[in-house]
């Protein structure tokens, strides 16, 4: 059996219980690292998932404010997700037809009413 020996300030020899593991030195800020941390080789499918779900939630959030700002957005979001093969095929593509969407709206908006906004009432 490998026992660690430890040297005590008097000289003395102390035996040690079985050394089963090496010692990892403290961490350069003095606290852990963060285990909810994104590390530089995340899983490019789960990227391409949550660019389906925001590109979801942009295209709808677009349909009544900014559409100009987040349909556009919506669209390249769902296209990105697209091309890296999300698992959320649908949640994708129905980001880009809110996109369009959104941006089919403003343009009844601009042509209508000469606006880029929302007017309800007379």
């Amino acid at each position: 059996m490998d026992h660690a020996t430890l040297t005590t300030h008097t000289g003395r020899s102390s035996h040690t219980a079985p050394s089963s593991h090496t010692a990892h030195p403290p961490h350069p800020t003095g606290s852990a690292p963060s285990r909810s941390a994104p590390t530089r080789g995340s899983d490019p499918r789960a990227d391409a998932d949550g660019m389906a779900v925001a590109s979801f939630v942009l295209g709808l959030i677009g349909l009544l404010l900014f559409n100009l700002v987040f349909g556009p957005c919506a669209i390249v979001l769902a296209g990105l997700a697209l091309a890296r093969g999300t698992g959320r095929r649908g949640r994708a593509l129905l980001g880009l037809t809110l996109g369009v969407a959104d941006l089919v709206v403003l343009a009844v908006l601009v042509t209508v009413n000469d606006a880029v906004f929302w007017h309800f009432g007379g």
